[in-house]
């Protein structure tokens, strides 16, 4: 990087600067728009918002491809190909059996039904359909790294940070309302550039399934079905941009609380509704993901949530199957975000005890703390407050139930905690473990309360 001068620089913008008539050269500008946003703290000042604007015009003509419909046309590009160079083919070989005299009958038997000789060593069609699809997930990543904090990740609880105080890392979480990370920051330039360019909306896009028509060309055509792949590589990238999106965006530059609720139901069909799409480790992770960020928005902001607990407990229960921790981690927080909306609501209890047992399970039976914190963190905020919370935590034993935890829980940090996790994961365990005591001390309050009432 030290090396890079200015007339780099200017031929980097050149490359930003000139139309792309082809998928490689549109994958091309955005490995070079990658490298410019690595390179802009050392674009002078005066220059810098041109300079993300031309970034992010690329990234926004890349994702404004739909590459359904250019895998569709390229296969029938490819089929045109071949089949004008097989009539060009027989009408080459007549031409020769009519000068030598051969017995056209023969070569047909011979050749008419391999077309091998007439693919070219490289298949063009699906090299720019490749292209393209390396292009968009490249670009998304870029977005992804864009509405990024230098923090950690919030989705990510292997990732999470705080002080080495346990006392102060608890004041933190709860002055911020019991999240453990502070709000992403964008300056204002990307923040502008991104709503100019209409990226989350292009990100929303991709997001959904992979085109059917597409996909079924793929299946068919051995040489296409890598396509397959990219395909939902560059879903499961957007989700994870939406992601993080959700978490730095100013919500009514969204579009509001309608925009939050269309999403909400978007979602809920990339869920529980297609049965087509891929649900390996790697879609779960990036749609729970998604929805965990979606649902604390909305809890937040006091939006009515579109999804049902019945929906979101299905989800919850694929996600937790998952060997993915990070994926289990967000599967605890989506249900603890949906269990402290329903605490405020009036009869849920049923609900909630449904909630309380299937938490207390993964606290219970999860082999990663980091996941078994998380589900003692989503029982707090769960039956923290509230008639109904408070009903359905008796009705379960909830106090008990923690009392057989919390042993266990603190032998295992004390035992596992650093060989396995870092100083990082330890400050948010040891606040779980804080907050296990206090919450246990306020369950002993509320089991006094009902039974003085009886």
């Amino acid at each position: 990087m030290a090396s890079i001068d200015a007339s780099a620089l200017q031929t980097l913008e050149t490359v930003l600067m000139t139309s792309a008539t082809t998928m490689e050269m549109r994958l091309l500008q955005t490995l070079v728009a990658g490298t410019v946003w690595n390179l802009k703290d050392r674009i002078p000042p005066f220059s810098q918002a041109d300079t993300i604007n031309a970034v992010l015009r690329i990234l926004s003509e890349v994702l404004s491809q739909d590459a359904g419909q250019f895998i569709i046309k390229m296969k029938e590009t490819e089929s045109s190909r071949l089949r004008t160079a097989a009539i060009e083919s027989e009408e080459d070989e007549a031409a020769l059996n009519e000068e030598d005299g051969m017995v056209e009958g023969n070569v047909k038997e011979q050749n008419g039904d391999n077309f091998s000789d007439l693919n070219p060593v490289s298949n063009e069609e699906l090299r720019q359909a490749s292209f393209l699809l390396v292009a968009q997930k490249s670009a998304l990543e870029m977005i992804v790294n864009m509405c990024c904090s230098d923090e950690p990740s919030d989705d990510d609880w292997e990732e999470l940070s705080s002080s080495d105080e346990s006392e102060s890392c608890l004041e933190k979480s709860l002055a911020d309302g019991g999240q453990l990370m502070s709000p992403l920051c964008l300056s204002s330039e990307v923040h502008s550039a991104l709503l100019n360019h209409f990226i989350p909306k292009k990100v929303l896009e991709k997001t959904r399934f992979p085109d059917a028509a597409a996909l079924q060309i793929c299946r068919h055509y051995s040489a296409w079905k890598a396509l397959i792949t990219k395909m939902s590589t560059v879903q499961h990238r957007a989700l994870t941009c939406l992601h993080n999106i959700l978490s730095m965006v100013d919500i009514e530059s969204l579009g509001g609380a309608s925009a939050l609720q269309e999403l909400a139901q978007h979602l809920s069909e990339l869920i529980f509704i297609q049965t087509d799409g891929p649900k390996q480790e790697d879609f779960l992770e990036a749609a729970s993901s998604a929805v965990r960020a979606l649902l604390q928005t909305m809890a937040f902001r006091g939006i009515p949530q579109c999804m049902t607990s019945e929906q979101v407990m299905s989800f919850a229960e694929a996600c937790v199957q998952s060997s993915n921790a990070s994926t289990r981690v967000n599967a605890v927080s989506i249900i603890g975000v949906t269990g402290s909306v329903l605490a405020k609501g009036d009869n849920t209890t049923e609900t909630l005890e449904r909630i309380g047992n299937f938490l207390l399970g993964i606290a219970t039976n999860d082999l990663s703390l980091v996941v078994a914190g998380g589900a003692l963190d989503a029982i707090f905020d769960v039956f923290a407050d509230g008639d109904e919370a408070e009903k359905a935590a008796v009705e379960i034993k909830l106090l008990q139930a923690l009392k057989k935890i919390q042993p266990a829980f603190k032998s295992k940090i004390r035992k596992e905690g650093r060989e396995k996790y870092s100083t990082d994961q330890l400050c948010v365990l040891d606040n779980v473990r804080t907050n296990l005591r206090r919450f246990i001390s306020y369950l002993e309050s509320v089991e006094k309360k009902y039974k003085n009432r009886i």
